[in-house]
């Protein structure tokens, strides 16, 4: 199967080619961003981010980074319903990703490991979902994390 190339302009790497593979659709936007439904994924300089850069607004973007890696315990429970909304059969069909934030203050960088990012990768549909569990929280430090696990 051949993989087309879309060019995507981005906020801070200008415009840039990328896998058609790569373009996700969230049929209802992410929480607080509900108008921008397509996101291209995009390999981050450092791993093991991502960019989730807008398709709609140039000046919309993301940092994500899988939780599993920072989190060995990190568990989602999602009804199927809700996993049905974007086409779901198997857990294996999902890719998961939690939205990073970086201060501009110099404060730590956390993920929001209680809001992921579900992506079905069969049909790349996605959505964000609340998690219940208050074990996992909107501003875990994954730098502490990641240097108590020994990852650079």
């Amino acid at each position: 199967m051949d993989v087309k190339k879309i060019d995507v302009k981005t906020k801070t790497m200008g415009t840039v080619a990328v896998d058609s593979d790569k373009i996700i659709d969230f049929p209802f936007g992410l929480y607080g961003f509900e108008s921008y439904h397509r996101y291209a994924l995009i390999e981050a300089e450092y791993k093991p981010f991502v960019w989730m850069q807008s398709l709609d607004e140039s000046n919309l973007v993301f940092l994500l980074v899988d939780p599993f890696i920072i989190v060995d315990d990190y568990e989602l429970d999602v009804d199927d319903k809700t996993l049905s909304e974007i086409g779901v059969d198997s857990p294996a069909d999902v890719v998961v990703f939690s939205i990073v934030t970086v201060p501009s203050d110099g404060g730590p960088v956390t993920a929001n490991l209680q809001g992921p990012v579900v992506i079905n990768r069969q049909n790349n549909n996605a959505l964000q979902v609340i998690l219940s569990d208050v074990k996992w929280t909107t501003k875990y430090n994954i730098v502490k994390a990641l240097k108590e696990k020994g990852v650079k």
